[in-house]
């Protein structure tokens, strides 16, 4: 592609992703000031102002923030789509804070990730799911506020509701028919582990797409960083380089994602694996894409 990927796409990465465990202001600073990147993704801040000064510190960047409640709803062990309705609304105010919280960030948006897998319960799983998401967008909506539903496996590693392409596109239908600020967020690394295909993934849920992740998975049992562990591009037997990732871009083209009017946030969620450097992880992350980019 001869004209820059920037033109059509914020190019963004995941905080908690591209340095675990590492000081998340100075780690911040470090995605803040790289104008490769036109968006970052936020997760909570514990410390009232270290959450100021990230707010501050995005705001003079001119970088788009988005937050993920991931780290909450996986850490905490929640269940946005529990039968017990107890615990239900235990994930809901979980999640609602979270709003608060991207607000203060000045986020344009949440993103968040279903309950388990429940085949045996389906439909009362994905009422209760639906339950809480459109609480969410209510809650979202006063605040100006995108809410997001990030697309998972349900059979490998994370195990969650949503899940194979066609009940996500089934859910995000139900959702807007009440809640226009809704949409899936679609990630590259889930795409293996979901069983399924660039193509299959993208044109199932097109309608709904607001957001992108770009990643790696390893889908042979056994090896290092099997299952959703989100390992560098080449990880060694993974199923994502730079010529999946090319082939992701080309379907994103011929669906019509290439938008320098309203481009979407297409971030990275890698992370690095056992004791490799982060920024060497991210390198890795910016040539792949540079490279892919160049072929499509």
């Amino acid at each position: 592609m001869n004209e820059s990927i920037h033109k059509f796409f914020k190019v963004g990465t995941l905080l908690w992703m591209s340095y675990p465990g590492r000081d998340p202001l100075s780690s911040l600073k470090k995605i803040v000031c790289d104008e490769y990147f036109d968006a970052v993704e936020v997760s909570h801040f514990e410390d009232p102002a270290v959450r100021t000064q990230a707010a501050q510190l995005m705001a003079q960047g001119l970088i788009e923030v988005g937050y993920g409640a991931h780290p909450t709803i996986l850490g905490e062990k929640l269940n946005p789509n529990a039968l017990e309705e107890e615990a239900r609304l235990a994930a809901e105010k979980a999640l609602l804070a979270a709003v608060d919280e991207a607000a203060q960030l000045g986020a344009k948006g949440i993103a968040f990730l279903a309950g388990k897998w429940d085949s045996e319960h389906l439909e009362e799983a994905y009422a209760q799911l639906l339950k809480t998401t459109r609480a969410l967008c209510a809650y979202a909506a006063e605040k100006g506020l995108f809410v997001e539903l990030e697309v998972f496996d349900y059979d490998v590693d994370k195990a969650v509701l949503i899940g194979p392409a066609p009940l996500a596109a089934r859910f995000a239908a139900d959702v807007r028919k009440t809640h226009p600020n809704f949409g899936l967020l679609v990630d590259l690394s889930h795409i293996p582990i979901t069983h399924e295909t660039s193509a299959f993934t993208v044109r199932t849920l097109k309608p709904y797409i607001t957001h992108f992740h770009i990643g790696n998975a390893v889908m042979a049992e056994g090896c290092p960083a099997y299952g959703d562990n989100h390992p560098r591009f080449g990880f060694p037997n993974s199923a994502n380089d730079v010529d999946t990732l090319t082939e992701f871009l080309n379907v994103l083209k011929a669906e019509g994602f290439f938008r320098a009017d309203a481009p979407l946030v297409l971030s990275f969620e890698v992370k690095p694996f056992g004791e490799e450097d982060p920024d060497a992880v991210l390198a890795n992350c910016k040539r792949a894409l540079n490279r892919a980019w160049a072929m499509v």
